[in-house]
């Protein structure tokens, strides 16, 4: 689903473009990945991966929340699982489409990984403030402690915020189908053979 910003003009001197796209790690952000990646291909654009890393909230004794800076050597962490994702999703693009070698570099468009501390949604509203497309995936790891708060909505609290609050298009990509046998299970029957 993507849904147009019909206010935006477009802006001749921007450049080649960016698609902006929020991963966690999840089946639903990595599928996002893969798309955004395939989208930014076509559209000529950067791609730019954000991990966002939400810092500890420990409760002082007043019961007030004491904010934490997230350490830089979490960031750094979260930069270079980010780059994982981006090289995997790269390779899974290459098979797909058959463009070369798994392993090899192809003509995937340039990636720039941002990990930020701070809630997912703020997050990536931010990083998108100049981006051509945003993309979020259906619900991410979230989708548990939404379904436990009472939120049973058809997408995830951080896909609503960005369709919501975005000032580019955003695509929410649905979650990926399990693919089903292409026949059925035969049964196994065992015959016992005599000694002898």
């Amino acid at each position: 689903m993507t849904v147009p910003d019909p206010g935006r003009e477009p802006r001749p001197d921007r450049g080649p473009g960016v698609v902006v796209v929020g991963v966690d790690g999840s089946a639903g952000s990595l599928a996002a990945l893969d798309h955004a990646l395939g989208d930014a291909a076509r559209r000529r654009a950067g791609l730019r991966l954000v991990v966002a890393v939400d810092p500890p909230q420990p409760w002082a004794p007043t019961y007030r929340p004491t904010l934490l800076p997230v350490p830089d050597d979490l960031l750094d962490a979260a930069v270079r699982v980010g780059r994982g994702w981006a090289r995997d999703a790269a390779a899974r693009r290459r098979l797909a489409t058959g463009s070369g070698p798994v392993d090899e570099p192809g003509d995937e468009p340039a990636v720039e990984v941002r990990a930020v501390s701070g809630p997912a949604a703020a997050a990536l509203l931010d990083a998108a403030r100049d981006a051509d497309l945003l993309v979020v995936g259906h619900r991410g790891r979230g989708a548990a402690a939404s379904v436990l708060l009472g939120s049973v909505g058809l997408l995830g609290s951080v896909a609503l915020r960005c369709l919501l609050e975005a000032c580019c298009p955003v695509t929410v990509v649905p979650p990926v189908p399990v693919p089903r046998p292409v026949t059925e299970p035969v049964p196994l029957t065992v015959t016992p053979v005599p000694a002898g």
